[in-house]
């Protein structure tokens, strides 16, 4: 319907029951009205490669008549020259799009990140961007991320990379999911490559620190003693903890939260299902772990009985959110002050490794044994790891740390 659009005009029309009624300007052509239901809503329209585009003003009410055709003008002009409005506010909001905007966006499309990761990046943003945290990523230049490498580094310079690393997968992201009104991205290069570009990457080296072989049998004397010398509810399950971690190579939070449904006592095996890499890791048991474990199982059910509840899923269990035992920082300080000897839980794993490479185990048993990917091996990939294989590789790493610690070698 064509009608010279004004406020008397507009005031008068009537709400449809259903559906929407279009009105358009006899004086300004593309400028009209759109009615529906329970509302009255300028806009403009034209054509843009052939293409209809219809740009929203606003409601009648808060636009007058007069000042809805002037923004009308505008937004006509724009056509005229080709330009497509609602590409251009698109961008416009692209532009503006802030870090925080961008890392909530980044999450929610990686929704296969583990919350440990998630953690990490929580508490990085907090940690080192907070005041990046409003201002448009289109800001965040070169400049200023070489100054925050600086800056970071002077307190850490593993932090420094590490920090730099998760923001050049944000701004990777961003450089795929934001453009401007002609599909170009709104960032043109990622601003992390200074760093490379002037070589100004920390030269951190790979923390290579073990429990030496002349060290285990303190370290092994010292967890040991925890159910006696130590206070706490966990001291039972810290000193299982540490000796599965260093009998395993599991990481930290694959030992803290193993599960008994994920031990078979009748295969003698332990299976890790959602790992670091994502692959499944199933690992058989030593005589020295089978043992370790069935006395945990049956040590649970006696304190799940003695306080009235039911038997935790869980290998380490706990009472916080979680389910399963905290990390045992407080007890690990307490073995190192015992024993003399510094570790971390990282450490261990560290130490299986070099026991079992010392002992001329196979490339790909050992990469089995720690669940490491042979992406660019090809032999590797036609190779079907069979835990069973694993078993002998397995015992031999158990009597070495048995003999070393001093104690009865497994036959």
């Amino acid at each position: 319907m064509a009608n010279k659009i004004t406020k008397s005009f507009v005031d008068n029309i009537p709400f449809p029951d259903t559906g929407q009624n279009f009105y358009r300007d006899t004086e300004l052509k593309g400028f009209g009205l759109r009615v529906g239901t329970g509302s009255k809503v300028y806009f403009a329209e034209g054509k843009v490669d052939n293409k209809t585009v219809r740009v929203t003003i606003g409601h009648h009410g808060v636009f007058a008549p007069e000042q809805a055709r002037t923004e009308a003008k505008g937004i006509l002009g724009m056509i005229a020259r080709g330009i497509n409005p609602n590409d251009a506010d698109k961008a416009k909001k692209a532009k503006s799009v802030t870090l925080a905007e961008v890392y909530t966006a980044y999450l929610k499309a990686r929704n296969s990140l583990k919350p440990r990761t998630i953690q990490d990046y929580d508490r990085c943003m907090k940690a080192y961007f907070e005041e990046w945290q409003t201002k448009p990523l289109a800001e965040i230049n070169k400049d200023l991320i070489e100054r925050k490498h600086r800056e970071i580094g002077e307190r850490s310079e593993a932090q420094a990379n590490l920090a730099m690393r998760f923001m050049r997968a944000i701004f990777n992201f961003a450089l795929g999911q934001y453009e401007d009104s002609a599909g170009n991205p709104i960032i043109s290069d990622n601003p992390i490559k200074r760093l490379s570009q002037t070589r100004s990457w920390y030269r951190v080296e790979r923390r290579q620190t073990v429990i030496k072989a002349h060290d285990l049998p303190a370290w092994f004397k010292a967890v040991n003693s925890l159910p006696d010398i130590a206070i706490g509810r966990n001291k039972h399950l810290a000193k299982d903890f540490l000796l599965l971690l260093i009998f395993t190579g599991l990481r930290r939070e694959e030992g803290l939260a193993l599960q008994w449904k994920l031990v078979d006592f009748k295969a003698k095996t332990l299976t890790i299902p959602d790992p670091k890499n994502r692959q499944t890791h199933t690992l058989p048991l030593s005589d020295f772990l089978f043992n370790l474990l069935e006395a945990r199982k049956a040590q649970n059910k006696i304190d799940a009985a003695e306080k009235g509840e039911d038997e935790s899923p869980f290998v380490f269990p706990g009472t916080g959110e979680k389910g399963y035992m905290d990390d045992p920082q407080k007890l690990m300080k307490k073995v190192i002050e015992i024993s003399g000897v510094q570790f971390t839980p990282h450490d261990l794993r560290r130490t299986f490794i070099t026991i079992a490479e010392s002992l001329d185990i196979s490339a790909y048993a050992l990469k089995s044994l720690l669940n490491h990917k042979m992406a660019n091996d090809i032999t590797a990939g036609y190779i079907i790891v069979d835990p069973e294989r694993l078993r002998e590789p397995m015992q031999r790493i158990t009597n070495y740390l048995l003999n070393a610690m001093e104690q009865k070698k497994n036959d």
